[in-house]
């Protein structure tokens, strides 16, 4: 049992038995009224998201997570595939469980896959992906003098607010947690 207020995202939890990721967690102290923490949780089974709120002092179950690197390989219907750098096992990780960053997949990247129980509970990005520009109008000459940006395109769609000498081709440095340009890679 640990303390609701000592639990971070990416932990997991028992909730009904089951184990449980943590999405978000919020800790809220609003005037007047009494502190309380706010959890989000996705049930590693179902993918089912449930909303709880806790007061500091509530304790939950935690489970054992482990944490392992892949590489991403490709996309097929039946999921996107990672594959184990160490012992080249390929991993399967379902279009649900995905769909939050699958803009920030690219093949041969390496991610953190956290593991429940033996079930893929998440996946976890770098602070900041390397990607390559497929589409990005040309820049107005004369808008240089000021900090104009234009939309790009990277190659997994991830649309991205670049400076305007960005053009097709280039390598670009983004920041994963919130889809904002870096710098040229």
């Amino acid at each position: 049992m640990e303390k609701v207020t000592r639990i971070r995202r990416g932990q997991a939890v028992k909730h009904n038995q089951e184990p449980c990721v943590v999405m978000e967690m919020l800790h809220k102290t609003p005037p007047n009224l009494a502190a309380f923490v706010q959890m989000s949780i996705r049930n590693i089974a179902s993918g089912k998201v449930y909303h709880l709120r806790f007061s500091p002092g509530d304790s939950i179950e935690t489970v054992n997570v482990e944490r392992q690197n892949f590489e991403f390989s490709y996309i097929d219907p039946s999921g996107y595939h990672f594959l184990h750098e160490d012992t080249y096992e390929d991993v399967t990780v379902s279009e649900e469980l995905a769909a939050p960053i699958k803009n920030y997949l690219v093949e041969g990247a390496r991610y953190v896959l956290v593991f429940v129980e033996g079930r893929v509970a998440s996946v976890e990005l770098p602070t900041s992906i390397v990607m390559t520009v497929a589409e990005a109008p040309e820049g107005v000459k004369g808008d240089s003098t000021t900090n104009v940006y234009k939309s790009a395109v990277t190659e997994s769609g991830l649309v991205v607010q670049v400076p305007l000498f960005i053009k097709v081709g280039d390598r670009l440095s983004i920041k994963t947690e919130d889809g904002s340009y870096l710098s040229r890679a």
